[in-house]
């Protein structure tokens, strides 16, 4: 099964409700199977344009898994604060498995 991996792209224009926001999702992931594998926010643009101020990568056992923990309760409660903090694109995109691997 392909892993699932969350992208966030966010143009953070509060701060301070971004890292209110931190606060109550980062606990979400615990126990999710999730690890972030990127925080960044000087990404090297290779082509186009792109969007935020920051981008996140976060990475799960499944795109089932992702879309479970984003769909959560937990998470329900954190997410109305991101919006409030920034104008944000969100994905999930499924891992590719390298046919014969």
């Amino acid at each position: 099964m392909a892993k699932g991996y969350v992208i966030f792209t966010e143009d953070i224009h509060d701060e301070a409700k971004m890292n209110e926001y931190s606060a109550k999702a980062v606990p979400t992931l615990f126990g999710s199977g999730a690890t972030i594998l990127s925080v960044s926010t000087a990404p090297t643009v290779l082509e186009g344009q792109w969007h935020g101020t920051q981008t996140v990568v976060l990475e799960f056992e499944s795109v089932e898994a992702a879309q479970a923990w984003y769909d959560s309760d937990a998470y329900a409660e954190a997410k109305p604060i991101r919006f409030e903090a920034a104008n944000c694109n969100a994905v999930i995109v499924p891992g590719f498995e390298m046919p014969g691997a």
